[in-house]
């Protein structure tokens, strides 16, 4: 049955990368007109639109979407989004449901160049590119991101596995960049994320995809993060999210 599961998989996956493609490379020239004729909210809004057409993409393959979003927040404050993380299809969700918060990404350096749309969002619109293997980098960075949050009041994402789980079983939390983060905003707020079933679309790695995942997304309460210790608001965080991960 999985073996025919994944035949049938073949041609929607075609189908899928070819308006995948066309999506990131037509929405690259709209990102660089709105980010460099009209401006920030301009081209925070071309992003918003590039992740909701991507998440219609997904449709094709028979991807549906449960969203709870279970948080209010104040007006005017820093908010980091800390989430478990399954596969690339993490992304657009948050950036999509969540927009409201204008999330930038804590992201690895690699995905700085060479990928339509993506590329340039990250380089361009608020978020830092990490380089995992200059720990003083990656730290001088986090620093600059948290003033950046502050000054703005918006969204950091954090997904603190440090890597995707292939399977859907949660990695242990690397505390590092919560700490230098929580440490740095302690009037800020976070909310906990859980996804379930993203790595289902990537259950076969990049192709074919899998068909019919119905992908889950909850938003937990906004906590305000001077109202813990940062360790025991670490753990109450991790719990938090590994609390709705079906087992």
């Amino acid at each position: 049955m999985k073996a025919l599961s994944k035949i049938i998989s073949y041609p929607f996956s075609v189908l899928f990368y070819l308006l995948f493609g066309i999506t990131i490379v037509v929405f690259h020239p709209i990102q660089w007109i709105c980010f460099n004729w009209f401006g920030y909210q301009a081209h925070k809004k071309s992003v918003d639109y590039l992740n909701w057409t991507l998440l219609r993409c997904l449709n094709v393959l028979g991807t549906t979407f449960h969203i709870d979003i279970n948080t209010s927040i104040p007006n005017n404050v820093a908010i980091i989004i800390v989430s478990n993380h399954q596969s690339m299809w993490d992304i657009s969700p948050i950036t999509w449901y969540l927009r409201k918060y204008h999330p930038k990404f804590i992201s690895k350096v690699e995905l700085g160049k060479g990928i339509p749309s993506v590329s340039y969002n990250l380089r361009h619109g608020g978020s830092i590119l990490i380089d995992r293997k200059n720990p003083r980098q990656a730290i001088v960075e986090m620093v600059k991101f948290s003033k950046y949050l502050q000054k703005f009041n918006r969204s950091g994402v954090i997904f603190p596995e440090g890597t995707r789980s292939k399977t859907g079983i949660p990695k242990p939390f690397k505390r590092t960049g919560l700490q230098t983060l929580f440490k740095k905003i302690p009037e800020g707020y976070v909310i906990p994320v859980t996804f379930n079933n993203s790595w289902k679309l990537q259950r076969w790695g990049m192709f074919p995809i899998q068909m019919g995942v119905r992908l889950e997304m909850t938003a937990h309460p906004a906590i305000k993060i001077g109202d813990y210790e940062v360790e025991t608001l670490i753990d109450k965080v991790e719990a938090t999210i590994i609390s709705k991960i079906h087992k």
